[in-house]
């Protein structure tokens, strides 16, 4: 063993402590049962901090950061929620027309150039959508459409309204990034 000790440098005196230390009882292992309970009493649904306030109301005396250090030695982790990612909904699509305003969003005049596009927002635990339509002369919103589906009826019914306005003569450029607007309105 003296030759062992040689070879990999190490001092008996350390050799014996970790020795010791491997043979000695967990000194957290009632702490780690405690743990362990918890976050399967939860399903595994429990992160740290949950189990930290759960070993609290048991009367333990114990810092979160251990907590999370004991969760992370005995491979405990919580299932986590993650939000939905954004599904857009699909109807009919039109066809994608050129970009005929490059990048020129200023107007000499009213009714030459509109903008428009599909926003999405959140409102009482729903989405709701909102289509306006803008005059870049003056940034002023002509028309707009709210609805609870991104379809191509929104974005329609908003350029239909702002239609409504034109005087005799008058074609504005329609320009919009979304994938909704794109064919002529009916």
């Amino acid at each position: 063993m003296e030759v062992l000790l040689d070879v990999a440098e190490l001092p008996r005196s350390t050799f014996f402590y970790h020795q010791a230390r491997l043979l000695s009882p967990d000194p957290q292992a009632e702490l780690k049962a405690a743990v362990t309970g918890i976050f399967e009493k939860s399903h595994a649904r429990y992160g740290h901090r949950r189990v930290h306030i759960a070993l609290v109301k048991q009367g333990w005396t114990v810092a979160k950061k251990t907590v999370l250090k004991l969760m992370r030695s005995l491979r405990l982790v919580c299932k986590v929620r993650r939000k939905k990612r954004y599904n857009s909904y699909r109807s009919e699509q039109g066809i994608v027309a050129p970009n005929l305003l490059k990048r020129q969003f200023e107007a000499d005049a009213p009714n030459q150039k509109w903008v428009t596009d599909v926003t999405e927002f959140s409102v009482d635990d729903r989405k709701l959508y909102l289509s306006p339509v803008m005059d870049l002369y003056d940034r002023q919103i002509i028309s707009y459409a709210i609805g609870t589906s991104p379809n191509l009826e929104l974005a329609n019914s908003s350029l239909r309204g702002a239609l409504a306005t034109l005087e005799e003569g008058q074609k504005p450029l329609v320009h919009s990034d979304s994938e909704t607007v794109g064919t002529g309105i009916p």
